[in-house]
């Protein structure tokens, strides 16, 4: 079992997190933004599968605490329906890497990108 020591905003790009157990994680506001808890209107579906996408400069307004539960991120791109546990933060923090590196995968097979579209 673990407890949260600190939750710190950083530049407003990302979070950093620290658990009672030593464990220490830096999530970026793109990453916690594609994984976010909540369902958002702006996922797109393709072959079955929801991806969010272009979000690669997406940052953080504000962060809310929901009691002892977790945390409400409120991110620019107005986003703010999604509640991070304290579990979910770990999970997120300890899978950082794979979860990353097959939602590339996911954006590469579907031929979208972590940019947003720049508009003509």
């Amino acid at each position: 079992d673990y407890l949260t020591l600190c939750l710190l905003l950083y530049r407003l790009f990302q979070v950093e997190i620290e658990f009672a157990n030593g464990s220490k994680f830096t999530l970026s506001a793109e990453y916690l933004r594609i994984h976010s808890p909540a369902a958002d209107g702006k996922i797109r579906s393709v072959g079955g599968e929801k991806v969010i996408f272009g979000r690669r400069h997406v940052g953080i307004m504000s962060a809310e605490p929901v009691g002892n539960y977790g945390v409400r991120i409120v991110f620019d791109d107005l986003h703010k329906t999604g509640i991070y546990s304290w579990d979910y933060f770990y999970y997120l923090g300890s899978n950082k890497f794979t979860l990353m590196r097959n939602y590339i995968k996911t954006l590469k097979k579907h031929g979208l990108s972590r940019d947003p579209h720049k508009k003509k």
